[in-house]
């Protein structure tokens, strides 16, 4: 292994490289500190490399995203989200015979306990629907606590099964309808939103239309390296803490504005460009102007510095189920107004400020009728298989630590009390 030398206080240290199976280059400087004394001081971890993972690659500067290998382009073409789940958290696309079986418990475990409805029932109606998730995943480490539970495999079932009827619930309880129970006949996309929109009441029909959109939109949102969400998952699960309370800090972490929230803002502004008389070109000429505070939210992206690729496929997505389902919404005529602007604007081309993946799946959400609070929940749905990898992988470690950043101490120096009577 090769590696550098550096001289701190007239010490030399010698720092291993890594470099991973696509090129990417580190330093390890997991004992600078105990060789020089000296830490690295890296704000928001944004150069620091946490773990080395084999679950997902990022390339932002050409615009690639592959799980486990595969670029994220064939998977939306041609897998399930059920499959990709399989993938993420196991390493390998399965066989017919075990993504069968692995269907067949999903649909098996998809109820959740009789008791279960009391939570929502303490719940106020206003009740954000991403902390009515967050607190009852939590809760299912009660049902299933890990000294009677210990079979990983059932309760990452129990988990991804359980988690679209929590989400759909979540929402019955946010507008005050009777819960509808899933039922065995329908595949996973199918019977959340069976779940979703279905009254007992009346007939309802799953639209495959829309089921197929909820396909891509759960597979492109499955994992995304190391993100806020998924570092919070792993800082939970590094202390031995079971996979559902993991996942609900994961849940947490995503219910911010920075992170989870980002297609509702896209939806919340076009609002208020449809409420300024639909003037789109006001709203354009502001995020160009530097001496503006407004931003055009869904355009650009930390990560990628050319096309979001999973933009690529849900803007084609998005113009099919436009299309198909006939949706007449101001908002989204906006949408793709502001679409056209950035595709042919050089002020947007030459700073690759390209429409991202939070601005599609926004206008897809809409146009398939799920409400804005529910966003980030569809969210949470996408990112469970990714999380659950990534808990897997860490706890799998021949010498996983528990994760405990160094800080540098900015306060005040030693002082005596003072009794101030």
């Amino acid at each position: 292994m090769s590696s550098i030398k550096i001289e701190l206080d007239g010490k030399a240290v010698e720092l291993p490289l890594i470099e991973g199976s696509e090129g990417e280059k580190a330093l390890d400087v997991g004992h600078l500190r105990k060789e020089t004394g000296y830490i690295t001081f890296d704000p928001a971890y944004g150069n620091t490399g946490s773990c080395a993972s084999s679950i997902t690659f990022i390339d932002g500067e050409k615009g690639i995203l592959r799980y486990r290998g595969i670029p994220i382009e064939q998977l939306a073409e041609h897998s399930t989200f059920v499959e990709v789940c399989y993938l993420l958290i196991y390493g390998h696309l399965p066989s017919k015979k075990e993504l069968s079986e692995f269907s067949r418990q999903l649909t098996y475990h998809s109820m959740i306990h009789e008791d279960f409805k009391r939570f929502f029932d303490g719940y106020p109606m206003n009740a954000h629907p991403m902390g009515v998730l967050a607190s009852t995943v939590a809760a299912l480490s009660t049902f299933y606590p890990d000294e009677e539970n210990g079979d990983l495999d059932i309760n990452i079932v129990r988990l991804i099964a359980k988690l679209k009827t929590l989400a759909a619930f979540s929402y019955k309880k946010s507008c005050g309808q009777p819960f509808i129970y899933p039922i065995n006949d329908l595949g996973y996309e199918a019977n959340f939103l069976y779940m979703m929109f279905a009254l007992p009441s009346e007939e309802y029909v799953v639209d495959p239309v829309m089921a197929d959109a909820l396909r891509l939109l759960l597979i492109l949102h499955a994992d995304h390296e190391q993100n806020c969400s998924t570092s919070a998952v792993r800082m939970v699960g590094s202390s031995q803490a079971n996979l559902y309370i993991s996942i609900a800090g994961g849940i947490a972490a995503l219910w911010g504005r920075l992170h989870g929230g980002a297609n509702q803002k896209v939806i919340e502004m076009l609002g208020v460009i449809r409420d300024d008389d639909m003037n789109y070109k006001k709203y354009v000429d502001m995020a160009k102007d530097k001496e503006s505070d407004f931003k055009l939210f869904g355009f650009g992206h930390r990560v990628y510095k050319n096309f979001d690729p999973r933009a690529k496929v849900l803007k084609g997505a998005a113009d099919r189920l436009l299309q198909k389902l006939g949706v007449d919404d101001p908002l989204l005529e906006i949408a793709k107004e502001l679409e056209d602007v950035a595709l042919k604007d050089d002020f947007f081309i030459k700073r690759k400020l390209y429409p991202n993946v939070d601005f599609y799946s926004g206008i897809i959400y809409r146009a398939m009728g799920i409400p804005t609070e529910m966003f980030t929940v569809m969210f949470a749905m996408g990112r469970l298989p990714g999380w659950i990898a990534q808990w897997k992988e860490m706890r799998e470690e021949p010498k996983a630590r528990i994760y405990r950043p160094r800080q540098i101490y900015i306060g005040e120096t030693l002082r005596d009390y003072k009794d101030r009577s």
